[in-house]
């Protein structure tokens, strides 16, 4: 039984350690954030948050990954701020709650490159 609060890692990221210390919500540092983009190359930094772009053949493609991103989403508990335009949908990733990027953000990247 998941207790309220109680946080359960879904997607490890691969090849990447994480201090057992360390809370998944917990802000991560400029040298842990480059780290971990390493491992999402197709992902960029956007201030407090990372982005990727993708572009489909057309809408219903593109509908259809946003669905499968939200499976993922609900799955984490994590969710990312999602903008579509026809073809094209743009994701970003941020810990709102804690106003930056966490381990959360790139365990979620690395889910969504595998769909």
């Amino acid at each position: 039984m998941r207790l309220s609060g109680e946080s359960v890692n879904l997607f490890p990221a691969r090849g990447l350690s994480t201090r057992a210390s360390m809370p998944r919500r917990t802000l991560l540092s400029e040298p842990e954030i480059a780290t971990r983009l390493h491992a999402v190359p197709a992902w960029t930094r956007q201030g407090a948050a990372i982005e990727r772009t993708w572009t489909f053949k057309d809408f219903p493609e593109a509908l259809a990954f946003i669905n499968r991103v939200g499976e993922l989403a609900e799955k984490a508990d994590h969710h990312p701020d999602i903008e579509n335009s026809w073809n094209r949908v743009t994701l970003l990733l941020t810990t709102h709650d804690r106003g930056g990027l966490t381990v959360l953000d790139f365990e979620l990247a690395h889910a969504i490159d595998g769909l």
